[in-house]
């Protein structure tokens, strides 16, 4: 019998046991609508965490469904607070270092792991694991990992056109914005290239490249500064 099973209606941090009394530990209550976590982290100082930890992900049955190892698991706390080496300590889910979230549009939650600063400018690096139906457990997508690690932190999911967008920059005045289409069972299509150049005073010179029809068109415009509005 699985021992989780067993047990399942005990508290997380009691399942756990004291193998883990010599990292800090966090519980984040509801990180989705199915699931919540508890984290493992070796350091915490100066209100941040790092360095090798896990991530126990349980249903709201309080059934451990997977763990997730990073070999640098970033989080930060808000002032003042204090973890203690052994206690549980309740995070919120805005300074969880998991994201949940639909990414492949595929009806299932997936879940995206921080690992390090390897993004764009330094920012925020996931591992990115979607659910597998099959083999009932969530396995890691190289694509959307290497996406979530060289953007400029992770992607925005938008649900509503099942589009990935990921932006990034270079200097100070140059973004960048690309979209990704998820096909099943093939990966991530790119339908969209933008930037965004402010290198010139006074003026913003917009380049977009869309895929329409298979084909790529490129579009530019030149707006003056004052009136050009990133969101439209």
């Amino acid at each position: 019998m699985n021992l989780f099973n067993k047990y399942k209606h005990l508290p997380a941090f009691v399942l756990l046991g004291p193998a883990c009394f010599g990292q800090y530990q966090f519980e984040v209550k509801n990180a989705s609508k199915s699931y919540d976590a508890v984290i493992h982290v070796d350091n915490c100082y100066d209100g941040r965490c790092n360095g090798k930890g896990t991530v126990d992900l349980f249903d709201h049955k309080n059934t451990k469904v997977q763990t997730f190892v990073s070999d640098d698991l970033v989080l930060n706390l808000n002032e003042g607070e204090k973890p203690t080496q052994g206690k549980m300590f309740q995070l919120k889910n805005e300074n969880s270092p998991i994201i949940i979230d639909d990414f492949n549009f595929d009806g299932t939650e997936d879940i995206a792991v921080r690992n390090g600063n390897m993004g764009n400018y330094s920012s925020a690096s996931y591992d990115v694991y979607v659910f597998n139906s099959t083999r009932m457990a969530f396995v890691k997508s190289k694509e959307l990992t290497d996406l979530a690690s060289s953007s400029f932190d992770i992607f925005e999911v938008d649900a509503k056109r099942k589009r990935l967008i990921a932006y990034g920059k270079s200097g100070c005045c140059d973004i960048f914005t690309t979209e990704y289409a998820v096909i099943p069972n093939k990966g991530l299509d790119k339908v969209l290239e933008k930037e965004e150049d402010m290198t010139v005073e006074g003026r913003v010179k917009v380049i977009t490249k869309e895929k329409i029809n298979n084909k790529w068109v490129t579009k530019t415009k030149v707006y003056p500064s004052e009136q050009y509005n990133r969101e439209k």
